[in-house]
């Protein structure tokens, strides 16, 4: 077929004879057993049900490999053309299930196990123990409640970050200075900020702000001593480095509203606090979503300032789950619970995300 003296190609259906179609069926069948009896192999041998001689789980890769490129060859003998259209996505499908589907049986699979790495026992599958000991442990339940009070200081963050974004977005001195000023703290490393503020400025003998404390009548200044002071110094370091992100990307919505919109509003007299409530932030709903859900991810991962400035304490009053499951593995080198808890949190974040993006989708429509 031709347009205006070009060639065009349209993909139409193949004429695909039957022992094509069985050969293509064959091959990724015939694969994919393969893949299964060699996987199976390497489960028995580990679980020490029988020795097939295989040392490593390089055979299980490569029939993976192998099935993957029959998949590949097969849908071109099964489908012809639309085949090969299929083999632009099915690669890269299959490599992110390597490396996301893989990891993640693996993972389950230890985390229904005794493992720990001091004992000279090696690994070994111990059903439900893993979870009887989450169930009955308090310290790991407290974690998950800290995390509670710490996503809720989002709310906190996202008002600071809306008024950072008015505030330059408006036409006061100095506008581009304090951007690059206020953007300072989301370019240092967590890490960083715990030396510089929470081990520095915030040590209790030495450090300038309890020395400023001291000074205005606080007798024995401890930021990471009494549990409630300490869970709002962590906090309040938290929010110094990420309310800078919030704020940049608020001000990109603030500057995308067109002036049109704010103008009509002064027309109609809507000035203040009335033009904000009922144009800037319906349009901004969108766009202020978007940022509180990537703020909350983050969050759910804090352990960077909570392992450097406080290990968790006083008594468990600043740990995160992350920090705790970090501890499980470093100080208890109990690999098995520590994935488990882990596995059992991921879960948890799934589905407060999907509830939360459900949320999102209905409200984050803009308002015109």
């Amino acid at each position: 077929m031709s347009s205006s003296g070009d060639l065009l190609h349209v993909v139409s259906n193949d004429n695909i004879s039957d022992q094509r179609r069985a050969l293509g069926t064959a091959i990724i069948w015939g694969s994919a057993l393969l893949m299964a009896l060699v996987a199976l192999a390497q489960l028995m041998q580990v679980q020490g049900l029988h020795d097939f001689g295989l040392t490593s789980w390089r055979p299980t890769l490569y029939a993976y490999i192998l099935w993957a490129i029959c998949l590949s060859w097969g849908q071109v003998l099964l489908h012809g053309e639309h085949g090969k259209r299929t083999l632009f996505v099915l690669p890269a499908a299959l490599f992110v299930i390597s490396l996301t589907v893989f990891p993640l049986l693996f993972g389950l699979v230890i985390a229904f196990s005794d493992w720990n790495l001091s004992s000279p026992n090696g690994r070994h599958f111990n059903g439900l123990t893993n979870v009887r000991q989450m169930w009955a442990d308090p310290f790991y339940w407290n974690a998950l409640l800290n995390m509670v009070w710490y996503v809720l200081a989002i709310l906190v963050e996202y008002t600071i970050a809306f008024g950072l974004a008015l505030a330059l977005n408006a036409e006061i001195k100095a506008r581009k200075f304090f951007r690059v000023a206020f953007l300072l703290p989301l370019m240092l490393s967590p890490v960083a900020v715990s030396w510089m503020i929470g081990k520095s400025m915030l040590e209790a003998r030495f450090g300038p702000v309890a020395r400023l404390a001291k000074a205005l009548g606080w007798e024995t200044p401890s930021f990471f001593g009494t549990p409630g002071v300490a869970k709002a110094t962590i906090m309040l370091m938290d929010a110094w480095t990420f309310i800078p992100f919030m704020m940049i990307m608020i001000l990109a919505g603030l500057q995308a509203i067109p002036k049109e919109l704010n103008e009509a509003a002064k027309v109609d007299g809507a000035n203040g606090w009335r033009a904000f409530w009922e144009v800037t932030f319906p349009m901004m709903l969108p766009v202020s979503i978007t940022a509180i859900l990537i703020r909350i991810i983050f969050k759910l991962k804090l352990a960077d300032i909570v392992i450097a400035v406080t290990s968790g304490g006083p008594g468990g009053a600043t740990d995160t789950v992350t920090s705790f499951i970090f501890r499980e593995y470093r100080d208890r080198s109990n690999v098995g619970y520590g994935t488990l808890l882990a596995m059992f949190y991921l879960v948890l974040i799934i589905i407060v995300m999907t509830i939360l993006m459900k949320l999102a989708d209905r409200f984050a429509r803009p308002r015109t």
